[in-house]
């Protein structure tokens, strides 16, 4: 199943994190996987951690296919330098991921839609594809007809996430500039991400 059908809080618990490092999660509650066995607890081979490690940081970002998940990997694998430094490098670069790390948005899945419907604004442009890849000095900004819309509000005045430093942001004219590609210990992931064994998986 490769469609973004599950719910959210599914995804949470079947890979037991609080994936997104929000405060309401269903792991407060029920601290196991879904299922008629999620309470059973077995030792996880090494397929098994790197398939977990590949759906950790697919779901992350607002759960993509897998089919988009792989071209980001076999690009990564393209480029020169570390591999899993290329692979959050590339998703880092998402306009999507940048509207979510900028705290327009209190999801990646909200960021996702914002961008879908043509509320955001990449050097003056709309652009509406959440895939598009931003350059270094990329001004992302938040279209005037949806500056007051109430989700951007929201998400603006809770900032439930520090933003990066490779993220510039000024909230008053709701723009972030892109300043850099980041390496792996720069992005603010809430839980640990293992962009090696994804790279293990992909290369079995």
């Amino acid at each position: 199943m490769t469609k973004r059908i599950r719910a959210k809080t599914k995804i949470c618990r079947r890979l037991g994190v609080n994936l997104w490092g929000r405060e309401k999660n269903p792991l407060v509650r029920r601290d196991y996987p879904p299922g008629e066995h999620g309470h059973k607890r077995r030792k996880l081979s090494d397929y098994a951690l790197q398939l977990r490690a590949k759906q950790k940081l697919k779901g992350y970002y607002a759960n993509m296919t897998e089919k988009q998940f792989k071209r980001f990997f076999q690009e990564a694998e393209r480029m020169r330098g570390d591999t899993a430094e290329n692979l959050v490098g590339l998703l880092e670069r998402r306009l999507d991921t940048v509207v979510f790390r900028a705290n327009f948005a209190p999801t990646m899945f909200a960021a996702r839609q914002l961008v879908n419907h043509g509320h955001v604004l990449v050097n003056g442009r709309r652009v509406n594809i959440p895939s598009y890849r931003l350059a270094e000095g990329d001004v992302v900004e938040i279209r005037e007809k949806a500056k007051n819309h109430l989700m951007v509000l929201e998400a603006v005045q809770r900032r439930e996430r520090e933003v990066p430093d490779y993220i510039s942001v000024d909230y008053k004219g709701l723009k972030a500039t892109f300043l850099r590609v980041p390496k792996l210990a720069d992005i603010p992931y809430p839980v640990q991400m293992e962009p090696n064994l994804v790279i293990e998986y992909y290369s079995r």
